[in-house]
């Protein structure tokens, strides 16, 4: 195969294949494929999109150039909570141990920034001494110890996204479903998780500026999860102010100590406890939304969710 055959068939809005999608993915990830050439296919993938079977094979593909995940031998349902992302967006700091003191494991594999959103990664190296790029090993004891752990993609764990994904960011083809869609399967599947929320954006803050470009999104991840095997729900949430009252890797962090004390913007601490409740009942700690609600809120308010936070610094 070459490159450009794929690209001009993508130009000029055909499918391409699993077999052609993972000899691309395997050939990028081996530097057989140079950056410029990735480059025109994103941006073709950007003008005409992809099919569902398209989007699956690309993420599969992604999910295969580097080690899976097995942990399987960690008890308990493993959930996961992703964010398209917003401007101050700190949810999953605070949402990590609110979940994990409830007794559901999260594996968490987060991003860096990318075009005007701030990254989960980058926030919590604000924090003296915090530790993003743990091994694979490092980060499932973990895990298996206190419930959490919110590490950066290793350089084993899908490294064709890693790759795509910087490009993306300086190419101008970062709003698109099936990279979004892609780049966030291919990470979190790799972590080994049984289930998956997902925080979709929409409004002007957000890469998907309407309610069915949004839906759009939620379902394109929805269903690469059911393709994979593993169960998922996506909720759309308002980014047309930010999220909070701060805006800044340390001053967020700071924020979502706040929502951890059971203070903090009312905005943060719903959102927080609304994704918190769907990953309780997905992780089978509550048989309903309401139930899992409280179980979240007795959290706050006791400090255990608190307490959670300081293992994980730890």
């Amino acid at each position: 195969m070459r490159l450009v055959d794929l690209i001009t068939k993508k130009r000029d809005h055909k499918a391409l294949t699993n077999e052609e999608l993972t000899w691309m993915i395997e050939q990028y990830t081996a530097k057989a494929i140079p950056d410029y050439q990735m480059s025109a296919f994103l941006m073709a993938v950007y003008f005409n999109g992809m099919t569902p079977e398209e989007r699956s094979h690309f993420t599969f593909a992604m999910l295969h150039s580097g080690d899976v995940l097995d942990l399987s031998d960690i008890p308990g349902i493993k959930v996961d909570k992703h964010s398209t992302g917003g401007v101050g967006d700190k949810i999953s700091i605070p949402l990590a141990p609110l979940v994990a003191c409830l007794g559901v494991p999260v594996p968490m594999i987060s991003g860096r920034g990318l075009g005007h959103t701030g990254g989960t990664l980058d926030k919590l190296e604000s924090i003296p001494g915090f530790n993003v790029a743990e091994s694979e090993t490092q980060f499932k004891q973990q895990v298996q110890q206190i419930n959490e752990a919110i590490i950066s993609a290793s350089g084993e764990v899908a490294p064709a996204d890693r790759r795509i994904y910087a490009l993306r960011d300086v190419t101008g083809t970062v709003e698109s479903i099936p990279l979004i869609a892609g780049s966030i399967m291919s990470k979190k599947l790799a972590s080994g998780t049984n289930a998956l929320v997902f925080d979709v954006k929409v409004g002007n803050g957000a890469f998907m500026k309407t309610t069915e470009d949004a839906r759009a999104l939620a379902k394109a991840l929805v269903g690469i999860s059911k393709t994979a095997g593993v169960k998922s729900v996506a909720l759309l949430t308002d980014m047309s102010q930010p999220l909070g009252i701060t805006i800044g890797n340390s001053l967020e962090i700071a924020e979502s100590i706040a929502i951890l004390k059971n203070r903090g913007p009312k905005d943060v601490h719903d959102l927080t406890v609304a994704l918190a409740a769907q990953m309780l009942v997905l992780g089978g700690k509550a048989a309903s939304l309401e139930i899992a609600s409280g179980l979240a809120e007795d959290a706050l308010r006791d400090g255990r969710a608190l307490n959670a936070f300081k293992q994980l610094i730890t």
